[in-house]
């Protein structure tokens, strides 16, 4: 559990205050969603609605609480900069590059090599000249 909101008992956690009701010691959201912290609900929120989010933190095991409103928080992001793809539109950009990269490196070493069998293989493995 995030312990940043008991430093915060006076006010109530962000969702709470987005919603605009009374913050209670018993608030499922208090724990995870801190008062200074009001975006991360508010898109939480906007994507899931209060009320699935209470679900869903009421069905997951206390100790992956904290883990799962991170992915809601991570994946609501995601949905609202990307709402058709959300993050896995964002995993196919990122795989994309990785093989772009791949191909940039396997094209680098087809060049060393080919430098290397041009200086007849006196280059040592970091390219410099052996001596």
């Amino acid at each position: 559990m995030s312990s940043s909101y008991s430093n915060y008992t006076n006010s109530p956690c962000a969702a709470c205050k987005f919603l605009r009701r009374k913050c209670t010691s018993d608030c499922v959201f208090a724990p995870y969603f801190p008062p200074e912290e009001p975006l991360k609900f508010a898109n939480v929120h906007r994507i899931f609605g209060a009320s699935n989010v209470s679900k869903i933190l009421h069905e997951v095991a206390p100790h992956q609480r904290e883990d799962a409103v991170n992915s809601l928080a991570y994946e609501a992001e995601a949905r609202l900069k990307d709402p058709v793809y959300g993050c896995v539109g964002a995993i196919s950009v990122l795989q994309r590059e990785v093989l772009r990269l791949q191909r940039e490196l396997e094209e680098t070493n087809v060049d060393l090599m080919r430098y290397d069998s041009f200086l007849g293989g006196e280059t040592s493995a970091y390219g410099g000249r052996r001596g």
